[in-house]
């Protein structure tokens, strides 16, 4: 846990700057970044499913275009 405690006569602005640079050299704001965004490796099956269903939707737009349904980007 992360600690700083204001000094004497010393400005809020003056404390959240040391507070964000303590934060910084300690790595705290990297960690939470990459715990925030790790995802779980998906089995053998999610992975099948998920492929069948990406898969499924391309053709589905493949035959919307043809329909003119949507223009190509």
């Amino acid at each position: 846990m992360t600690e700083v405690k204001k000094r004497e006569g010393e400005s809020l602005n003056s404390l959240l700057f040391r507070f964000r640079k303590k934060i910084k050299q300690q790595g705290v704001l990297k960690e939470t970044k990459k715990r925030r965004f790790h995802s779980r490796p998906l089995n053998k099956r999610k992975k099948r499913l998920a492929a069948i269903y990406r898969f499924g939707k391309m053709e589905e737009l493949k035959r919307l275009r043809k329909l003119s349904y949507f223009k190509e980007r």
